[in-house]
């Protein structure tokens, strides 16, 4: 099964595609999506690889992807943006943008082998959202984490709570990004200073990231539909200092390790299984 999810994250971040009001230019900001866009396309990309099921869906025509789609819990009438969603097209709908599309759009790279591989796929498309299948909700701690904590926490709760609100079998997938860096050059403390006199945060590591794995660990998980919690859950471990230099994926511990719950790869995994035994008579 080819896995490069958080390969292709950690390559894109190395070349900073967010510019701010003051001109500089972040490979990660607070206030912009886009590495939680493309932490999303790489986990589809991966989960399109892994699943036969799902290449045979897209190639038939009989599924989507939506972008920032508000989800509605019915039971409760909460509203939530999802970061991508794969699902049934919504009658009468007319295809968009591709997975190729996208790539381009958020500046995502990709090797010569991956750009091989995505030529080679049933092309996906965006569509307007019928019924959702899979969900994504993708996060990051990258600095003060253990201020960030009871945000971090009600973000990724309140996500899989109004997809199955909204959707008992659709499946809930997150991921969090946690840097594990000793410092950090924090767009919202440096903004005209960062050239003359940067404002450098610093980080106890990795009793950071430990922390932080420990409150996504008290997110609720579910193994069957009729129950709150997420259907797969992952972490991904990276090096950031967020200054230019190149971003790297942490693999030792405290990163999850291939036995664990949240290890990326074991996450990709359970999405594979579940779409297919949910979803195989669409």
């Amino acid at each position: 099964m080819s896995i490069s999810g958080p390969d292709i994250l950690v390559r894109t971040l190395s070349s900073p595609h967010v510019t701010d009001k003051h001109g500089n230019v972040w490979s990660y900001h607070s206030r912009s999506d886009h590495h939680s866009k493309v932490a999303c396309w790489g986990i589809l990309f991966d989960v399109l690889r892994a699943s036969a099921l799902l290449r045979k869906h897209v190639k038939d025509g009989r599924v989507g992807f939506g972008i920032n789609h508000e989800m509605r819990d019915f039971q409760h009438d909460r509203k939530k943006n999802l970061d991508l969603v794969i699902c049934l097209p919504a009658s009468g709908s007319s295809s968009g943008r591709t997975m190729a599309d996208l790539a381009l759009h958020y500046g995502i790279e990709l090797t010569n082998g991956e750009r091989k591989e995505l030529s080679e796929l049933p092309v996906l498309r965006e569509m307007p959202v019928g019924n959702v299948l899979i969900a994504l909700e993708a996060k990051a701690c990258m600095t003060a984490h253990q201020r960030a904590l009871p945000r971090l926490y009600d973000e990724l709760n309140s996500s899989h709570q109004t997809v199955h609100g909204a959707h008992d079998a659709a499946i809930s997938a997150g991921v969090v990004m946690i840097n594990i860096s000793e410092r950090f050059l924090s767009p919202d403390l440096n903004k005209k200073n960062r050239s003359s006199e940067p404002d450098w945060s610093t980080h106890v590591q990795p009793r950071s990231v430990e922390i932080t794995m420990d409150k996504v660990g008290q997110l609720p998980r579910r193994s069957k539909t009729g129950i709150s919690g997420y259907d797969a859950l992952g972490i991904v471990v990276i090096e950031c200092v967020n200054d230019g230099s190149a971003v790297k994926l942490h693999t030792k511990p405290p990163a999850p390790q291939p036995q664990d719950n949240y290890n990326y790869t074991a996450m990709i995994d359970r999405m594979r299984g579940l779409h297919d035994t949910r979803f195989a008579q669409i």
